[in-house]
């Protein structure tokens, strides 16, 4: 007969609570700083020159067509060779940043380039610049169409988090594999943790939405 305890997993309560903690801040980092990247090269490859189009054109797809512990390895080491060394948490939010700014560029263009062609030219004849063209008529509305993907892609990149454990961040699975390795009591350790990542990636897409619905929507 199988016996489950789930209270020696329960007991490391300090290591699971730091590791949910650092899982929401290299969260809310990179999902900051993903957006605005992809904002940023969605109006590259939608307005920007054809150079830079090009681009950035490949830097999605190159982001797109790779598995993302490829890419965390990449930063984490790869760029020592270069003589740039990083601690895992930095390397971590670095390489969900790049992540998330490349599918971001995706989704974003996509809602920039829904925008009625009269709405700009509208703009246009109010003398606005290009900038002021972009930042208040052509971007609010293109977030409140996509917003609902860019939520659900921001949560894709928190649970891919996980894989951040390999390169030392001690986020939540990092606690996990070492209670498991503590404990022997790899089941309990991973139903656990698995019910924490749940309970987070509810309450992030509820915040991201309230956010949205405060900051973009009502715009």
């Amino acid at each position: 007969m199988v016996n489950f305890d789930f209270l020696v997993v329960l007991a490391q309560w300090p290591m699971l609570l730091h590791g949910l903690w650092l899982t929401v801040a290299l969260t809310l980092v990179s999902a900051l700083v993903g957006t605005l990247l992809g904002i940023g090269c969605a109006w590259v490859r939608a307005c920007g020159p054809a150079g830079s189009r090009a681009a950035v054109g490949a830097y999605v797809e190159l982001i797109r067509n790779t598995p993302f512990i490829i890419q965390l390895f990449f930063v984490f080491f790869g760029l020592p060779s270069l003589g740039l060394r990083l601690s895992p948490e930095v390397a971590s939010i670095l390489a969900m940043v790049l992540n998330l700014g490349g599918y971001s560029c995706e989704i974003i263009r996509a809602g920039i380039e829904a925008t009625p062609r009269g709405q700009v030219e509208a703009a246009q004849s109010l003398a606005l610049t290009p900038r002021q063209i972009f930042l208040h008529v052509v971007l609010p509305p293109a977030l409140a169409r996509v917003w609902p993907a860019q939520v659900g892609q921001i949560i894709i990149v928190m649970l891919g988090s996980a894989v951040c454990s390999q390169i030392s961040t001690e986020e939540v699975s990092y606690a996990a594999n070492l209670i498991a390795s503590r404990t022997f009591r790899t089941f309990e350790a991973y139903i656990v943790v698995s019910a924490i990542y749940l309970a987070l990636a509810i309450a992030m897409r509820s915040l991201l939405q309230w956010v949205g619905r405060r900051l973009i929507l009502r715009r």
